[in-house]
Formats: structure tokens, C-alpha cells, sequence
């Protein structure tokens, strides 16, 4: 890799800076001596940046609270000034290349140091035995996630002579070349004009001007997919590409095994590589792909529905971008709504003036380039679970650390989502108020567990004495209003909004890389953070929708249990994998009173988890497991984020023996830098089975929990010392 990386430019890192405007990130370079000195690097830059923090030696901690205040004295240095923890959120790889993409379909100007970090990052992630990409970091090359990285290095200016493309062209062309990319791929090729519109799966306009009871209602679909559908749709239906350029006549000549002109399309929809072919497609999806083409677009789709539902998705696109400051749910459908902009509006309209300079909040600078992350951060999400840590340990009652934890409560007041979309119900939009989003306000999309663990943050801040009361009680009422309509009819509790769709909906799922993908499901860590946050908050407001949250609780329980697979394990959707999935699973049942010693279901996961702990006291779980479903190892050994997660798991199950325990706190104890850091390991984020998220901040958040309830739980237990 580092051979790779060696092949290409960089920027001096030293020049690098990130800007917190009110939690909103954009790093800058600073290309002159002077900006350098009058704005120099803060630790957390230089933390960003892999660059040395020069920080003292607090020497090695003689016991887990010990431990705590160790990593405290790191973070505090890493706390921004709006009062939260930034960190990348990184792992997909494809959605760099929507950003880009986008700078050039709306030609908007690259700047040198952004294309020469671009650059430098994928080439230190392009696989050093293929050459090539997949759509995320840990994953196999592919043609999707080649072909598209490709296209963002020639945009970026790298020359298709370069080493590095003449590797991955050989990959895209030993595979069946561009044209057997998943879906994904096709579609941005298609927006570029390197592959016709032909090639892609239809994405019918039309479907949106259904009655809404309709059970294929596109409203019906998961937020994730319903929200670039949207813009995929409006760009399907009008069969838009860029511009030709010199550069799009070379890619095509460069991804492609033939002349442009005596390409098939449509006979290459459904062709597909092997390693892109995740999801396989249903008879129904392309049966009903095949009548669209040849039947109902070719003879009967009259040129008014068209028009009509084309217009619809354009209202859509347009209210979206009202309710999240321009900023989409995420890089998947920000930058195909700022190409709708672009096309509708106009090179000097002021929604893409919007768009283009809210791109910039995806940018994430590292030690290694810049990359795009997934979102625009995960700000409320980690500052949450911090917060949690540090209250575990009974620090946050310690004045040293309150500065530290009021800042972070004024960050949760800002954050906090205040008022409902404008018509929601028309525009398929589920009640926000009272909520957090996974980043910010500003990104506007509340997630059920986000609100859960913040409120739990809030609370157990405000609830303690000294601390300011910011969020007034009907503000916490607010949340917990809107938390209980997350529960679906199941009990279980979904992500960004209850499910409105039946699961048969999979059956038209598109996408061939993502499984679980077309509507909600119930999610265990979406369900057990719910069900923990209202059972703190009745602890204080015992008289509020009392017989709600009890009939809440009760519920999600019984589906936590229902859910619990057969060997005791949970499956964790949004991180690796029966490891998570078992810490909340365990969380939820401690709410009640269900322990090791009450419950068989709490017994069971306990077990499960001691069964896989390993020699050196760790735990150690691989992505694979998501794809598969069943519980595999990382081959690196243990990690530190999974025995975390086991510990906190094992604490809440009352697990009666503390040798185990004591074994996994060592083992986090002895993987702790000297000052009080934790390095990076395992990518130990996932979702929708096939993908890597990275969550960076979380060999902080849950070590400190961890090691917090050790501290807290067994005070007069005592860590041997350590080699």
C-alpha cells in the first residue's frame, strides 16, 4: 500500500484545517505561511491527520477507572468547539465517486489539493493483488467499485497511463469490463454518458403517482433507498446525461470492450459480475423490469403521466432539500439531486449554488488523503455514547470533567430537532420533532436510536447535580413522543421511521450489492436503545403516557426475545455483528430486571458470549459474519471494540462470574497507548449485510463504558498488573 501511495502526489498536511461551524464540518487548506500562522492546527487536526500530538506519558493505568480518566485526558483534546467528537465516517466506497461525479456534471472546478488528496486516498485503498476497488474498504475488488474509483482518478486529472489505472483497467477487463457492474455503477456511467440509459434497470417515474394505499407505493420504500430513487427516477424518465466531453469519449474507450455505437444496452441490464452479483434480482423484478420496457414504455405510457409524475419527483426533490439545508440523508442522494438542480435550474441558480457548497460537508480529510464520507458526519451518535462512557465511570459527577460534559450537553441542545417537516404526511415524512439525526439538525432525517441513546445522555447530564438544565421537560417529552412512534406492529423498533411496507417489497430490490434493503425492519439495537431510553425517562417522569411506555417496553421486549436466535446471539444489523447485536439484546432485557440469574434468554446470550471469549481475555468478530450470518472470527485476533462490546453485554447480564470479565478489561487495559489513546483496528461498523462502516470513535466510547461499569460494578476488584 504504502508502494501504491508512493505513486502519487501529496499536499502538506501541515496546512490542513478543519472548520466546526456550529457542528456543520468543511476542512480548508491553508496555502500560504501567514493563514498558517494566523489559524495553526488544533489537536484534533493533527489527530485527523495521523500527524504526532506530542503529548505527555500518563504512564500505564493500574485500574480500569484508572483507564477512564486516562482516555478523558486524550478526548478532551479532541472535543470540538460546538462541543461534540468528529471523527470519518467512511467504509462505502462507491459514494465518492457521486461527489465527484457531481463537481463535473455541473462543472463545478476542482481545486488542486482537493483532486491531489482524492487521489492519494484511493491509492492507498486499491487492492495491492488485483489492482482494483470494491464498494468498501475491506471488501473484495469489483467491477462496480473499480469503475467507478476509476472515473473519479481520471476526473481528478490522473492520467489513464498511470500505473495505478493500468492496473485497474486490466481488473475491470479480466471481469467482462464496465458494462457488467452492479446497478450502482451503471447508473453514474449512464448520468456521465459513458453507457446508455438502456443498460439500467428501469426506475419508473411513473410509479410515484400511485395512490398511496397502494402496497408498492414508492413511499413505502426504506428512506435510504426512496430518497436517491427519487432523483434516479426524475434523471431515468428524462434520459439525462452530460455533456460530451473529450474525458467521456476516452472512458469510454478505456472501461469499454467495444465501440460505444455497437454496444447492446439492453442486453447488458441484467449482466452482471460475480463478485458485483451480491443481491440477486427475483423473477418478479425482472419480469416486471422486462413488461416496463417492452410494453408499458414502449406502447402505453401516455407523454401527460410523464410529465405529471416527472413534476411530482421535482416538488420531492425540492422539499427534501428544504428540510435538510440542501444536504440530502446522505452522499447517495445529495449529489444526484444537486445534478436534478443543475439540469432544472441552471448553472447560476441559487438551489445548486446550495448544493454544490453542501458538498463540501461530506469532504473528510486524513492521514492517508481525502475521502468521502457516507454522511455528513456522525456527530450526535458519538458524543452520545462518549457522554454514556463517561457517566458509566461516575466522572461526569467528577468537576475536573464537567466543563467537558456541559459542553456536550450544550451540544445536544443545539442539535436537537425543534420542529416537524412542513406537511409531512404528503411529503412521506414521519414526526421529527424532539429527535437528533445521526449527525446533525441540519441534515434533518431523525433515526430512532440516535434520539434514544441522546436523550439517555441528556438525562443522566441533567439529572445530576451542578448541571444546567438546558432541555426543559417538555423538550424531553417531545422525544419521547416521537420515539414511540418508531414501534412497529411487531414490537420491534425500526431505523428512520416506522415501517410502511411489507417485506415482499424485497422481491424489487434493484440494487444487486445491498441486501434488507427496500423498507424497514425491526432492529434489534434500534429496538433495545428505545426501550433503555424509556425506561430511564419513566425513572424520572413516572406519570407521563405512563400505560404507552409501559405497553412500549413490554412489546420491544418480547420481540428482543422473539428475535434471539438459537444459540443465544442476536444479529446486528448496523455493526459486527452477533457481538453488538448481544450487547443491546442483553441491555434491553436488563431493563426490565431479566439477568443472568432471572431470565433463560439472558442466560443464553450470556453464555453465547462467554463461549467465543478468547485465551487473551478478547473477544474478535469479522465482517464476514454479516454476509454469512454466523458467528466468524477476524483473522487479526482480538479487538478491542468487540470485547468491549461483550464486556458491556456480560455487565448488564449480572453475568455471576467475574473472572471472564476481569480477563477482557485486562485484555482492553494492555491494547491502551501510554497516552490514553486507543489505536485503530478492525473496521467494526456494518450495514445491510455486504458493507463496512467505519465509526472511528468507537474504540473510545464503548472502551470507557466499558471499563466504566467494571469500575463502578466491581470497585473492590483489582487488575492484575500488566506485562
Amino acid at each position: 500500500m504504502e508502494h501504491v501511495q508512493a505513486q502519487v502526489k501529496r499536499t502538506d498536511t501541515t496546512r490542513w484545517r478543519l472548520r466546526d461551524n456550529d457542528s456543520r464540518h468543511t476542512w480548508h487548506y491553508l496555502d500560504n505561511d501567514a493563514a498558517a500562522k494566523d489559524w495553526p492546527q488544533s489537536y484534533a487536526d493533527k489527530y485527523y491527520l495521523g500527524l504526532p500530538l506530542d503529548l505527555p506519558n500518563l504512564g500505564r493505568a493500574t485500574s480500569s477507572l484508572g483507564a477512564v480518566e486516562n482516555t478523558l485526558t486524550f478526548l478532551e483534546k479532541l472535543q470540538l468547539p460546538s462541543g461534540h467528537w468528529g471523527c470519518e465516517s467512511g467504509g462505502p466506497m462507491t459514494f465518492c465517486a457521486g461527489i465527484v461525479i457531481a463537481w463535473y456534471v455541473t462543472e463545478t472546478a476542482i481545486p488542486d489539493h482537493v483532486a491531489t488528496e482524492l487521489q492519494a486516498y484511493l491509492a492507498a485503498r486499491v487492492n495491492p493483488q488485483v489492482g482494483g476497488w470494491g464498494i468498501h474498504t475491506t471488501g473484495d475488488s469489483n467491477i462496480c467499485g473499480t469503475t467507478l474509483n476509476y472515473i473519479v482518478m481520471r476526473i481528478a486529472g490522473m492520467s489513464p497511463d498511470h500505473p495505478i489505472l493500468i492496473r485497474a483497467r486490466e481488473f475491470v477487463h479480466s471481469q467482462g469490463v464496465a458494462l457488467y457492474s452492479s446497478c450502482w455503477g451503471k447508473v453514474w456511467m449512464a448520468i456521465l454518458g459513458i453507457v446508455d440509459w438502456d443498460i439500467v434497470h428501469p426506475m419508473p417515474a411513473e410509479l410515484w403517482l400511485l395512490p398511496d394505499w397502494m402496497p408498492f407505493h414508492p413511499r413505502r420504500f426504506f428512506a435510504e433507498i426512496r430518497l436517491p430513487g427519487q432523483s434516479m427516477s426524475y434523471l431515468y424518465s428524462k434520459r439525462w446525461r452530460c455533456k460530451e466531453t473529450d474525458l467521456i469519449r476516452s472512458l469510454r474507450k478505456e472501461l469499454l470492450a467495444q465501440p460505444y455505437g455497437d454496444i447492446d444496452w439492453k442486453r447488458h441490464r441484467t449482466t452482471v459480475a460475480k463478485e458485483d452479483y451480491k443481491q440477486h434480482r427475483s423473477w418478479l423484478a425482472d419480469g416486471v423490469s422486462w413488461a416496463y420496457v417492452n410494453i408499458w414504455k414502449l406502447y402505453l405510457l401516455p407523454k401527460s403521466m410523464k410529465s405529471r409524475a416527472e413534476a411530482w419527483l421535482s416538488e420531492l426533490i425540492d422539499v427534501q432539500a428544504s428540510n435538510t439545508y440542501h444536504g440530502g440523508i446522505a452522499a447517495t442522494d445529495q449529489p444526484l439531486s444537486t445534478i436534478v438542480s443543475f439540469f432544472r435550474d441552471g448553472t447560476n441558480s441559487v438551489s445548486l449554488a446550495k448544493y454544490v457548497d453542501k458538498l463540501q460537508e461530506f469532504l473528510w480529510m486524513t492521514g492517508d488523503g481525502l475521502q468521502i464520507n457516507s454522511t455528513n458526519g456522525s456527530q450526535s451518535w458519538d458524543t452520545a455514547f462518549i457522554v454514556q462512557g463517561i457517566c458509566a465511570a461516575g466522572l461526569h459527577r467528577d468537576e475536573h470533567w464537567r466543563e467537558m460534559c456541559v459542553k456536550a450537553l450544550q451540544f445536544f441542545e443545539k442539535q436537537q430537532i425543534r420542529q416537524d417537516c412542513p406537511e409531512q404526511e404528503k411529503y412521506y415524512r414521519q414526526q421529527r420533532k424532539g429527535c437528533w439525526a445521526f449527525s446533525n439538525k441540519y441534515q434533518g432525517y431523525a433515526v430512532s436510536d440516535c434520539t434514544a441513546e441522546a436523550i439517555k445522555a441528556v438525562i443522566k447530564l441533567q439529572t445530576t447535580v451542578h448541571y444546567p438544565v438546558l432541555l426543559e421537560e417538555e423538550r424531553i417529552f417531545d422525544s419521547v413522543d416521537s420515539i414511540i412512534l418508531y414501534q412497529n406492529s411487531t414490537g420491534g423498533v425500526s431505523a428512520f421511521e416506522a415501517r410502511q411496507g411489507s417485506t415482499y417489497l424485497e422481491l424489487l430490490n434493484p440494487s444487486e450489492i445491498f441486501a434488507e434493503l427496500m423498507v424497514e425492519y425491526d432492529f434489534p439495537e434500534c429496538t433495545s436503545s428505545c426501550v433503555t431510553a424509556l425506561a430511564l425517562f419513566r425513572e424520572h417522569w413516572p406519570h407521563y403516557r405512563t400505560r404507552d411506555i409501559e405497553n412500549f417496553i413490554q412489546r420491544g421486549v418480547r420481540w428482543i426475545k422473539s428475535d434471539q436466535r438459537a444459540d443465544g446471539s442476536w444479529y446486528g444489523f448496523w455493526a459486527i455483528c452477533f457481538t453488538y447485536g448481544t450487547m443491546f439484546g442483553l441491555e434491553a432485557l436488563a431493563a426490565v430486571g431479566e439477568t443472568y440469574g432471572t431470565s433463560s434468554a439472558a442466560r443464553a446470550a450470556c453464555d453465547f458470549l462467554i463461549s467465543k471469549q478468547r485465551e487473551d481475555g478478547g473477544w474478535s468478530e469479522s465482517i464476514q459474519g454479516c454476509e454469512h450470518k454466523r458467528y466468524i472470527e477476524d483473522p487479526r485476533g482480538s479487538l478491542i471494540v468487540q470485547t468491549a462490546w461483550a464486556l458491556i453485554a456480560l455487565m448488564a447480564g449480572e453475568y455471576p462470574a467475574v473472572e471472564p470479565i476481569k480477563r477482557g478489561v485486562q485484555f482492553l487495559m494492555t491494547r491502551q497507548q501510554n497516552n490514553g489513546e486507543w489505536l485503530e483496528e478492525a473496521i467494526p461498523g456494518a450495514f445491510h449485510r455486504f458493507c463496512s462502516f467505519s465509526y472511528p470513535n468507537y474504540k473510545f466510547s464503548f472502551t470507557i463504558r466499558a471499563l466504566g461499569n467494571f469500575a463502578t460494578r466491581y470497585p473492590e476488584e483489582k487488575i492484575p498488573a500488566q506485562a
